[in-house]
């Protein structure tokens, strides 16, 4: 644990000279957001975005109850490949072709269009990475 925590502070200072840290302001991802709804709005509070993959689409997660609770914005759309790989491919090979997927769940949860979504979500990934 100790190792853990010297790793994630050099990260940090990395992330602080390259302009991902700015004066005690987050921004990046929770790459596979798997936490709690509180943990969820505790990240969204600093600035951070959460990575939603297709642990979303299985049955009984909770991360279902964690995308409806926070905003749109803050929700980036990621696989975890190859792993994660949403319903109906769980168990297979995940991959990029199957962000449609996420995206539809991410859009019956949030009671917007898939098309909302996409662009939501492609904007904020575009401010976050600066393309």
């Amino acid at each position: 644990m100790e190792q853990q925590r010297e790793v994630l502070k050099q990260q940090m200072r990395w992330a602080r000279e390259l302009g991902f840290l700015n004066f005690g302001t987050y921004k990046g991802v929770m790459h596979c957001f798997g936490g709690s709804v509180q943990q969820a709005h505790k990240a969204v509070e600093m600035g951070f975005h959460l990575g939603i993959g297709g642990v979303v689409t299985f049955k009984n997660a909770t991360m279902a109850e964690v995308v409806a609770s926070v905003p749109l914005q803050s929700i980036l759309l990621e696989t975890d490949a190859p792993y994660l790989a949403p319903v109906p491919y769980r168990g297979k090979r995940n991959e990029s072709a199957y962000i449609p997927v996420i995206a539809e769940k991410i859009a019956a949860l949030k009671g917007v269009s898939i098309a909302e979504v996409d662009e939501v979500t492609s904007a904020s990934a575009t401010v976050l990475f600066g393309l």
